[in-house]
């Protein structure tokens, strides 16, 4: 917890016996305990109170998960890569899936019937451009200024 082994105790509380002497010793080992018994009693209330503000949810987290001596840069890089993969390979739902590989009939070039639209993103069936496309202004036409940006 501290980081002070048995002998180190021994060699440290023979120090304070000849610094302080046997008179004084027993004064100061008794305003010690007292600082730790209220150093202990704020913390119990500190974790209280944060408890009664924060609600039932602060005793769900796994606190272990977020020590910082389990720092692994990695890990946390290949876990970021690993989700984004399977973020791309996931399903849309709503919408059957064709399996990997293929593709939908084509038609041949002088097929009649309707031409094929655009393939538009998974999802946005339906729904206008979330980006209004580009269009080349013509001779002579001035750029568009908006007033709001400068």
């Amino acid at each position: 917890m501290v980081g002070i082994n048995g002998y180190e105790f021994i060699l440290l509380a023979l120090i304070a016996v000849v610094i302080l002497g046997p008179e004084r010793l027993p004064e100061y080992a008794s305003q010690l305990a007292r600082l730790v018994r209220e150093v202990r009693r704020m913390a119990s209330g500190a974790r209280e109170q944060l408890r009664e503000e924060v609600g039932p949810e602060i005793d769900e987290v796994d606190w272990r998960k977020l020590d910082p001596r389990q720092y692994d840069p990695r890990r946390i890089i290949k876990e970021a890569l690993l989700d984004d993969v399977h973020d791309a390979v996931k399903p849309v739902s709503g919408r059957p899936s064709a399996a990997p590989g293929t593709s939908a009939p084509a038609q041949s070039p002088g097929a009649p019937g309707p031409s094929p639209a655009p393939a538009a993103a998974p999802g946005t069936a339906g729904r206008p451009p979330a980006v209004k496309p580009l269009e080349r202004l013509g001779a002579g036409q001035p750029a568009p200024f908006d007033i709001e940006a400068t």
